[in-house]
């Protein structure tokens, strides 16, 4: 097919690598994952975690790279292009959009928790953490939560300087910007292991981490893996397929989704260790819910030598992940609306991200003057869920899983052998049948099961 991303494209598959790495990696490593894997009993959350990676979201990735560098457009342009080529409905162009619009929504209420990240980063310098305790803390926590108008600012400062850089295009904007933060955040994330291996319980850590309580699983624990997995490396979200548009067809594309998913799974693990070692070390609790970070972490900080300097670093490093996500999520919105007619980069990522920033209020409200409306309180799994906790709970653990179920739909039996064969660039071997077989039975047969149970065991 043509490709029409050609001109506009990554400079090198380095830079592609970058920024798919930056999309997987995120606030889904450092602030989900770890307080997910805290709340469902480490190792054992851990353990299908990796089996989940393993088998459905490198094919996945795969899959979504083969959709995107296939079509040559946005994620709707892409699988409409693609349905039309093998003579199938042009409707199939509904799941690039529904793949746009997990990215989209997923980002209103990622901008919410990256403002909490910049809101803090200015009180670790100023020495806000020093000595503080754990009721202090939470206290803190609840005080920037209340506050209407400094969430909405720290909101409106992540959402501008996502805007920013996708707003310069994918070489001036993305790439560049990428090809300093992504390597600068592995290197701060392994210099913070470092130190919680010097001065932490690392080896409290390690069995945490590593060695699973399998009495602690349930249906619900399966899912909420499934979902941290698909979340983690963005499957069923826009943005890979829009980036894949960008690939030079030299690029092998199972090389570059196994070195995405290597990224992200390191990423995961180092996160583990560089937090858990603080959190054993000073008697805090690792199910402290998604309050890990903006609560427990803060009271070690306050505690330990150099604090000042780490917890700073800390939240540096956390700011880089959210933005190397944030800028993908809008990116896959803002492809799709400059194939309008007229349209221009600049004004097409103001129009989207300003739409994102207003709907990114109601989370915003969901933590102060909306925190006592509970949309579906009616049903009792959702009794205590706000906006902010609604959306999340179904971005990550049913669009996503519906896209993923789609996706896998559309490469294994939409688009051709031929097709497939040709973009993935392996032969008709060994690796390829077991790849269209994960994509054509697996994949979707174990989502919709999975899923399905979870949601009859309510």
């Amino acid at each position: 097919m043509a490709d029409s991303a050609a001109q506009t494209g990554f400079k090198t598959r380095w830079g592609f690598m970058l920024a798919a790495m930056g999309s997987a990696v995120g606030l889904g490593n450092i602030w989900r994952f770890t307080f997910m894997a805290g709340e469902n009993g480490g190792g054992a959350f851990i353990f299908f975690y990796f089996i989940f990676i393993l088998l459905f979201c490198i094919p996945a990735l795969m899959a979504m790279i083969v959709i995107g560098r296939r079509g040559g457009r946005s994620p709707a342009g892409s699988t409409q292009a693609l349905a039309v080529a093998e003579g199938r409905s042009e409707n199939w162009k509904y799941l690039g959009w529904l793949a746009i619009g997990i990215a989209f929504l997923a980002l209103t209420f990622f901008s919410v928790v990256a403002g909490w990240v910049l809101a803090y980063i200015p009180k670790s310098i100023a020495g806000a953490f020093t000595g503080i305790s754990g009721a202090e803390s939470i206290q803190q926590f609840a005080d920037a939560q209340a506050s209407v108008l400094g969430m909405t600012f720290w909101h409106a400062v992540f959402m501008s300087l996502t805007m920013l850089i996708v707003g310069h295009g994918v070489q001036r904007g993305v790439e560049r910007t990428v090809k300093v933060m992504m390597p600068a955040l592995f290197i701060i994330l392994l210099l913070l292991v470092i130190y919680g291996a010097v001065t932490g319980e690392f080896a409290a850590a390690l069995r945490f981490m590593f060695l699973p309580d399998f009495s602690r699983v349930d249906q619900n624990t399966v899912l909420l893996a499934l979902g941290q997995a698909f979340f983690s490396l963005s499957i069923g979200g826009g943005g890979i397929i829009a980036y894949g548009a960008y690939l030079s067809r030299e690029a092998s594309i199972p090389k570059c989704a196994l070195g995405i998913a290597s990224a992200n799974v390191s990423v995961d693990m180092l996160a583990g260790l560089a937090i858990f070692p603080i959190v054993f070390a000073y008697g805090l609790e690792p199910a402290s819910g998604p309050g890990l970070l903006f609560e427990t972490l803060p009271v070690a900080f306050g505690q330990m030598p150099g604090g000042r300097l780490v917890g700073t670093l800390f939240l540096v490093l956390v700011l880089f992940a959210a933005l190397s996500t944030s800028i993908s999520m809008l990116e896959s919105t803002v492809a799709r609306l400059v194939e309008r007619p007229g349209a221009t980069r600049p004004r097409m990522t103001l129009l989207a991200g300003g739409t994102a920033w207003v709907i990114g209020l109601a989370s915003v409200f969901s933590h102060n003057i909306w925190a006592d409306f509970k949309p579906l309180s009616f049903i009792p799994v959702f009794a205590d869920s706000t906006i902010f906790r609604l959306i999340d709970y179904f971005v990550v653990n049913n669009l996503m899983m519906l896209s993923a179920f789609t996706i896998a739909l559309f490469v294994g039996w939409v688009m051709s052998q031929e097709a497939t064969m040709e973009e993935m660039g392996v032969g008709d071997g060994k690796f390829y049948r077991t790849w269209r077989f994960v994509m054509r039975y697996l994949a979707p047969v174990a989502i919709f099961t999975i899923t399905f149970t979870t949601i009859l065991s309510y």
